[in-house]
């Protein structure tokens, strides 16, 4: 049985962690580098475990890992061979076992819990362009190409220890494309695919998000389809789209409510954990069984969540 259907066979909502990059620069990192929040493997290892142990204290049942934007080109770039990259994408996946472990061994931590996973982040080919394009999905590559870049860290990730794959912001149905037809050369391996979206029915590159989560409704190793790095206000109606076109469980995790300016790399506007934590149940309502937080949510919107959003 896959790790999403075990646990929704016993609660009816998995709550997932919230942002790990905006986390990283709210304690003080500068992301601001190619690596984004893999430099951080780097640099100060032990915060990101703190981060994930934070998350789940706050009562998330899923810990992201610090990989979306670590992959062998990126880090052949700063100068890494195939061994350090390797060696960096194991290192988010036990840190995030880690801190779930230490977690899961105080039994003061299980009352009314179920043991919580780690979902190893596969990020989008853009995301190693950090060049905004995992926003457009315009990569003019093949779906060959982009499974030969993917191939790879996925070999990697399949047995770094997660108990599945988060393949997160996807911006096009052919990148996901790829990675449906990659993941079955890892066949005891299960994932979720979530895209990003420009409103509330087309996914970033244009492709209507009920088409999306009809393409891989029958791939039995994707254990959830959906939306993240999204604004909160378009999650409800992408919901329901992808709800009326596929039977597997809706994962969405948005950013915050505020908003982002390219131009001068800030973020605006105000969103109270109170009101994302609302909004969540008004999600939950309409479909959605897999529910965290994606850019400038914290562990402090996750405690919400799970404190509003009776898992009953």
């Amino acid at each position: 049985m896959n790790p999403i259907t075990a646990i929704l066979q016993q609660q009816p909502l998995i709550i997932l962690d919230g942002a790990l990059a905006t986390e990283l620069e709210r304690r003080g990192c500068d992301l601001r580098d190619p690596l984004w929040s893999a430099k951080v493997l780097l640099e100060n290892p032990a915060l990101i475990r703190q981060i994930h142990a934070d998350y789940f204290a706050a009562g998330a049942d899923v810990a992201i890992t610090a990989s979306y934007q670590a992959t062998f080109a990126g880090f052949a770039a700063r100068g890494l061979d195939a061994s350090q990259a390797a060696d960096l994408m194991r290192l988010a996946v036990q840190l995030a076992i880690e801190a779930r472990d230490k977690f899961w061994a105080d039994p003061r931590n299980r009352v009314g819990r179920v043991r919580p996973l780690v979902a190893a982040s596969v990020g989008p080919y853009g995301a190693f362009l950090h060049d905004g394009s995992e926003y457009r999905g315009d990569y003019g590559l093949s779906i060959d190409d982009l499974m030969a870049f993917h191939r790879p860290r996925m070999a990697l990730l399949a047995t770094a220890g997660a108990d599945l794959l988060a393949c997160e912001t996807l911006p096009c149905l052919a990148e996901a494309q790829a990675l449906a037809t990659l993941l079955r050369e890892f066949p005891t391996t299960y994932a979720w695919f979530s895209f990003s979206a420009r409103n509330g029915t087309e996914i970033s590159h244009g492709e209507p998000i009920a088409a999306c989560a009809a393409a891989f409704d029958d791939h039995p190793q994707l254990v959830a389809l959906g939306i993240n790095c999204t604004p909160p206000a378009h999650i409800a109606a992408l919901i329901r789209a992808a709800h009326s076109a596929t039977s597997k469980p809706i994962v969405v995790y948005p950013n915050s409510g505020e908003a982002w300016d390219g131009a001068s790399a800030t973020w605006s506007g105000v969103a109270t954990c109170d009101d994302f934590a609302l909004q969540a149940g008004a999600w939950h309502a309409a479909g959605a069984q897999l529910i965290g937080g994606c850019c400038r949510t914290t562990p402090q919107h996750i405690a919400a969540m799970r404190g509003l959003v009776a898992l009953n």
